[in-house]
């Protein structure tokens, strides 16, 4: 397998172009595309609501639309028609452990010892019977095809994730992590004391699975290793595209490569957005909305000349070099621009020189193995994506921690721009938890429209919360996320509300609502009828976890909204690491989650009383 994947890496390299964040991409974003009109963004609508626009479309005909399907969400027997009793039984017991606080905390030492006192094959049955036959859907890809059937037969598609996970001590994880995340010139000079702390590796932190209850972590061994995981992410990708149209499948950066590269290539895009908004603040333009902020050129070349970064004359190369700044303005987007179109592969990542004040390349800090293993971190992504787009297969980059997250997003919008030209094939994921969550999400639009490629996003609250929150305290540094799980409900909902109406408006963007709460959903249904966005568009998504809200999935899947589920699968022994966290994250969210009990209870009876316990579903 792993020959199989260097193979293709080889194979991509090739003919491998350095990504277009290393090329210039501005002068084409000033080209407008056919059938757009240039328009200026549309302004920010208070949380949970949105202005709505005429009925037209991206040319002004009208559209007719007919009226969106009705859901309902309290129906339990169309909610798990398609489920066994035995199965409903299961979830009522699995989900009932999920609350039980002693079991769900100490579930990894008990999960241990049942597997010591039962022996393997007594263990797997028991697991099968319960979290894992609730949670997982089989051993390999053959075990799982009846259940992704199944689901098909109701209007639920499936986003296949092979779940095995390292299982590593904390001590064996946080060796890892030091290791990958500093270069060979940190470690002999100790470098690695100039960088940010947000964006320098913690041993207290090293372990990035701890307090993260819903999310795989990987941890870099070496480029074999990287090959492997490469590897599965095609046979998954294989997979999707022969069980169903419109699938999806989802990958992590931080299995494809070093992640030395991902922390320091996020500290450069954050100093150099923080920069901007540094000369926003001397031009007297600090607290507007990211995309209304336009510096002035020439004050912008005097700035950059008396900070010793270039000068007038150099800073002028530039702008007129990618046609920039002919308004006498550049905003977020061309400045952004810069660190492309100035910069070839072997000088993109830029850090100051403590001693001089200058920016220096950093790969001229990096071994010749490490300029190496980040551009095979590149060729995976592109042997990935052009997998995807061969197979019809939409591939969707998980987010991960935050020091690592700029560089992800970064790296996804540039497979987006290669990819993304005909239709939306790589999705981007966007974390509602993060303070500048609206910004991030309106940049990327806006950067879309203007070069004429297709949008994609998965919007999720975030699962790396409490351990966002305890690293930004120790470390000292500003805590990223909103203080309140009140307050990111509102940013999900102002950035769905704000990618539905470009929807409306564009037709050239498309999102994946991953959520299991049901107010979320019924409110992107709502603006998507006032909207005038029918789910046979397939513009809008829905995902959830398998063994979780079923009665939010079935119903959308039967009333012909584009929904699926995440179908994670493994070997028992090989995921009880993804086990214990599903069950930690439920031990929170079934407490709150009393109705999904209840429904399953009113099922449970109707069934006994009409003497259809004991009967096949039917789909």
């Amino acid at each position: 397998m792993a020959s199989r994947a260097r193979s293709l890496v080889v194979r991509a390299a090739s003919s491998l172009r350095a990504p277009r964040c290393l090329r210039s991409t501005a002068a084409a974003a000033r080209q407008e595309q056919p059938g757009d009109t240039a328009r200026p963004p549309p302004p920010a609508p208070p949380p949970g609501r949105g202005s709505a626009r005429s009925g037209t479309g991206p040319r002004g005909t009208p559209r007719v639309q007919p009226p969106p399907p009705a859901v309902n969400f309290g129906d339990a027997r169309e909610a798990f028609r398609s489920k066994r009793s035995a199965e409903l039984l299961r979830a009522l017991l699995v989900l009932g452990l999920c609350t039980v606080e002693p079991l769900v905390s100490r579930s990894r030492q008990l999960m241990s010892l049942s597997r010591t006192l039962l022996g393997q094959r007594l263990f797997e049955k028991l697991m099968k019977m319960t979290f894992y036959g609730q949670f997982v859907a089989g051993e390999d890809q053959e075990a799982i095809k009846p259940l992704i059937q199944r689901n098909r037969a109701c209007g639920v598609g499936s986003v296949l994730d092979y779940s095995v996970e390292e299982d590593l001590t904390p001590e064996e994880a946080a060796r890892k992590e030091m290791d990958s995340c500093t270069s060979a010139a940190e470690k002999e000079m100790g470098g690695a004391a100039q960088r940010e702390k947000q964006y320098r590796a913690h041993r207290e932190f090293g372990d990035r699975r701890d307090k993260v209850v819903s999310a795989r972590t990987y941890f870099y061994a070496d480029e074999t290793k990287c090959d492997q995981h490469m590897d599965t992410f095609l046979r998954c990708i294989e997979a999707s595209g022969g069980s169903s149209e419109d699938s999806f499948s989802a990958i992590k950066l931080t299995a494809l490569g070093r992640p030395q590269f991902l922390l320091q290539f996020s500290e450069v895009l954050m100093k150099w957005r923080r920069f901007f908004h540094q000369m926003a603040a001397e031009q007297g333009k600090a607290g507007l909305a990211m995309l209304e902020v336009k510096l002035e050129v020439k004050k912008l070349q005097e700035t950059l000349a008396k900070l010793g970064i270039a000068t007038k004359a150099e800073s002028q190369h530039w702008f007129t070099g990618e046609n920039l700044g002919e308004s006498g303005t550049v905003d977020l987007l061309d400045w952004n621009s810069l660190i492309d179109s100035r910069t070839k592969l072997s000088k993109l990542l830029l850090i100051p020189n403590m001693k001089t004040g200058q920016l220096e390349p950093l790969l001229s800090h990096f071994t010749e193995e490490e300029d190496l293993q980040m551009k095979r971190m590149l060729q995976r992504m592109d042997v990935l994506a052009t997998k995807a787009l061969e197979l019809g297969v939409r591939l969707m980059v998980d987010a991960e921690q935050t020091y690592f997250q700029p560089a992800i997003s970064r790296l996804t919008l540039e497979m987006q721009r290669k990819f993304n030209m005909e239709k939306a094939v790589i999705f981007n994921t966007f974390q509602c938890y993060l303070k500048e969550a609206y910004d991030n999400v309106t940049v990327d639009v806006e950067l879309s429209r203007r070069e004429g490629w297709h949008f994609g996003a998965k919007l999720v609250r975030g699962a790396y919360m409490e351990q966002e929150q305890a690293r930004a305290a120790q470390v000292g540094y500003e805590d990223p996320l909103n203080p309140t799980y009140e307050e990111t409900s509102e940013v999900y909902q102002r950035c769905l509300d704000y990618v539905l109406e470009e929807i409306k408006y564009s037709r050239k963007i498309s999102i994946m609502v991953a959520s299991h709460n049901e107010d979320t959903v019924k409110f992107t249904l709502r603006r998507m009828a006032e909207l005038g966005i029918h789910p046979s568009e397939k513009k809008v998504y829905f995902g959830q976890l398998l063994g979780m809200c079923d009665q939010i999935t079935f119903p959308l899947g039967q009333a012909g909204y584009p929904v699926y589920k995440y179908v994670p699968y493994g070997p028992v022994n090989e995921v009880l690491p993804y086990l214990s966290r599903r069950a930690l994250e439920n031990r929170g969210f079934m407490k709150r989650a009393i109705r999904e009990r209840e429904l399953i209870w009113s099922e449970l009876k109707r069934r006994l009383i009409t003497g259809s316990l004991f009967c096949n579903p039917s789909h």
